[in-house]
């Protein structure tokens, strides 16, 4: 889901041994290894991974033994997303110096974003104890640890890691956008909104994260904001044109806003990148009728119920807009199908306007 990212320690928090040839005379100088690693690090700060790792790679070449250009390359490599790679210069890492906290925290990060989660929890666990043995504060190691948690649905002791990561970065928006998606999760709209309006003033506004506002969007929907929704919409259509779903969702909030005519031109966006969607001409067909237009709302229902012949809310919609076009037994026998699909609505109906 690769939209996480994590901020990797400055050079000097790093504990890793280097096995090096022994001197007596220590001079205050930085090593030629070192100037070719903070190179390198200087081009990762740009986001020139891959300049960065040809560096990197003539510098393990020269220096086998150095663990900290291991642990930098791997960290390159999973900004690549090339995580078999990384695992395997982590693995070298290791090796010069077992339990060590950095390279056990990106070991599970490593896991994490492989979708590997039995040997993430493992690497974190082990980065925990350590942690917590070398009295380390990482708010990092907390928020992939909650990623874990909320992969596994374990919502409440998710939640918990969350609040230990805000503990040690109290900016940390990608843990309170975090804790905003496990409250949706959990149908707890209103705190879904409280922690997604924190991520949206903490995150940085010139590089923001659209999904956030997408999942705001959502939460006031759900909790009949529906301008609201819109304007979260309006945001994340802006920074991400072209999703469909993103229409068919600002026009659902548009049409229990009543701008039917302005839910109708998401709604015919949406069916321009997929004509076969049933959902869009559905709810195409309940914004026409909310405007009066019953010939074409009932012609857009239509075809989404030849598109999808079980679609228990089509046939609800439809019957709402036969009996305002005064037809209403034929209302009463869409109600029936809804009904007989599942619909829970439908009974309810049926008992007020067909008994």
């Amino acid at each position: 889901m690769d939209k996480h990212f994590y901020k990797f320690l400055t050079l000097g928090l790093l504990f890793c041994i280097f096995k090096t040839t022994a001197q007596k005379n220590v001079v205050d100088t930085i090593s030629p290894q070192q100037a070719q690693l903070i190179k390198a690090s200087k081009l990762f700060d740009s986001a020139k991974y891959k300049e960065g790792l040809v560096i990197l790679k003539k510098l393990i070449k020269e220096s086998p033994d150095y663990c900290e250009a291991y642990l930098k390359s791997a960290y390159g490599k999973i900004k690549l997303k090339d995580y078999k790679e990384a695992g395997k210069d982590l693995d070298k890492a290791e090796h010069f110096q077992p339990m060590n906290f950095e390279i056990a925290k990106l070991k599970g990060i490593n896991f994490y974003l492989s979708e590997n989660f039995k040997e993430s929890k493992t690497s974190l666990d082990t980065a925990l104890s350590i942690s917590k043995f070398e009295k380390i504060d990482d708010a990092e190691l907390f928020y992939y640890r909650a990623l874990l948690m909320f992969k596994g649905k374990s919502y409440k002791t998710a939640l918990e890691a969350c609040e230990s990561a805000l503990e040690y970065n109290v900016r940390y928006w990608e843990v309170m956008a975090l804790k905003g998606e496990i409250r949706f999760t959990m149908k707890d709209y209103n705190y879904a909104i409280k922690e997604l309006n924190d991520a949206v003033k903490s995150m940085p506004a010139a590089k923001p994260d659209y999904n956030v506002y997408k999942l705001r969007a959502k939460s006031r929907f759900e909790v009949q904001d529906y301008k609201g929704a819109v304007s979260d919409w309006n945001v994340y259509i802006d920074g991400i044109p072209g999703e469909e779903a993103a229409f068919i969702s600002r026009g659902a909030a548009k049409i229990n806003m009543n701008d039917n005519s302005g839910a109708i031109s998401d709604l015919d966006e949406a069916i321009k990148l997929d004509k076969k969607n049933p959902i869009s001409y559905c709810y195409r067909g309940v914004a026409k009728g909310g405007n009066k237009n019953f010939t074409e709302a009932l012609k857009d229902i239509n075809y989404a119920i030849k598109l999808k012949f079980d679609y228990g809310g089509a046939y609800l919609n439809r019957a709402a807009i036969k009996m305002a076009s005064k037809d209403k037994r034929g209302a009463c026998e869409d109600l029936e199908k809804a009904d007989s699909l599942g619909d829970e609505m439908a009974i309810k109906l049926i008992q007020q306007y067909c008994k």
